[in-house]
């Protein structure tokens, strides 16, 4: 892996050439949040960001998709040459990137691979950035404060300038393509970046106890502590649209008036809505709010450890951010551990 360097000033002249791969996403301010979409003006570009309203899921996993459509004429047709489309995501956090990664093990790396997916995430490009940790990231204690795969490039902020971490080809093609905007890094280089990396750590001011987590959301799976954040839970399924990780969707058919022609649609879905467990003859299986709260729990902290090795939570603070019911991840687990009261406030934790 190459490390580089570029100085701040010149990031507009770096920027004028990722067009040349694809469609460029950054994050914008969007009233009192950030949202990824095409800049028009690059002063409109925040590198400061704390986190954007969605992730970057939207983009490879959107809301709402046609995936093929169908007619008795024509038969069957894909769309994935509109999935194939060339993407730069510039401006990415590593705890999204992460999250991206753990996508790519759910739709490109299982038994069943997604084709609209794994067409997006190949035509994209990635090029993170650091960030400051702000009173909702809890990033380090889910291991996604840093990545060392799954981004093209990934820019950070040593003082004057940004080390440059190139991680693929695609990458060293941008470098090129720069010119001699990258220079090579010399030592003093280096530990500045080591020293504001401690730094950020020392920033974070929620952190979360993951040891043994599984083990004991088994011994809790009847606690009343799940009907208490039940009672609270709103069920409008927020916390589900804005997870970098949350890959539940649902698929019906659309079709045309008085004809046999239509399209296949995927949207989003959440284990937290009512009919998600809906089946034929009315049956519900997670009829109870508070059986869909302890599922979402269990599926990111228990079900995914033991299916892909690590909680599929990477921290970005956003489900406690957009909770109307004010229900806080950490205060779940901790109520869960026994270290609070469930009943106290949902106040992010800080220790």
């Amino acid at each position: 892996m190459k490390i580089l360097k570029m100085a701040k000033r010149d990031l507009d002249l770096f920027v004028s050439v990722l067009p040349a791969f694809g469609e460029v996403y950054a994050p914008i301010q969007r009233g009192d949040g950030f949202a990824f979409e095409k800049p028009s003006l690059w002063s409109d570009v925040r590198m400061n960001y704390t986190r954007t309203m969605l992730p970057p899921k939207k983009l490879l996993l959107p809301p709402r998709e046609t995936t093929f459509a169908f007619d008795p004429n024509k038969g069957y047709q894909d769309l994935l040459a509109d999935a194939s489309k060339p993407m730069v995501l510039f401006g990415v956090h590593s705890y999204d990137i992460y999250g991206l990664n753990i996508l790519d093990r759910v739709f490109a790396q299982s038994k069943f691979p997604d084709p609209y997916y794994i067409a997006r995430r190949k035509a994209t490009a990635v090029i993170g950035v650091d960030f400051v940790p702000d009173e909702w990231h809890a990033a380090s204690s889910m291991n996604a404060d840093f990545v060392d795969h799954g981004f093209d490039l990934f820019l950070s902020d040593i003082g004057d300038e940004y080390l440059a971490l190139v991680g693929t080809s695609r990458g060293d093609d941008m470098v090129v393509m720069s010119g001699c905007l990258m220079q090579p890094t010399t030592e003093a280089d280096f530990m500045e970046y080591k020293k504001r990396s401690q730094n950020r750590r020392s920033t974070y001011k929620t952190h979360l106890e993951l040891e043994d987590l599984p083990e004991i959301l088994e011994m809790e799976y009847n606690s009343k502590a799940w009907d208490e954040f039940g009672a609270k839970c709103l069920s409008c399924g927020s916390c589900s649209m804005v997870c970098p990780t949350c890959y539940c969707f649902d698929v019906y058919d659309e079709v045309e008036l008085g004809s046999r022609a239509g399209c296949r649609i995927r949207s989003w879905d959440s284990c937290l809505l009512q009919t998600h467990a809906l089946v034929a003859g009315g049956e519900n299986f997670r009829e109870k709010r508070s059986s869909r709260v302890k599922f979402r729990f269990y599926h990111k902290q228990r079900g995914f450890v033991a299916e892909y090795g690590r909680p599929s939570c990477v921290g970005c603070g956003r489900c406690v951010a957009v909770c109307p019911a004010q229900i806080n991840i950490i205060t779940v687990i901790e109520t869960i551990r026994g270290e609070r009261d469930g009943n106290a406030s949902t106040a992010p934790a800080s220790r």
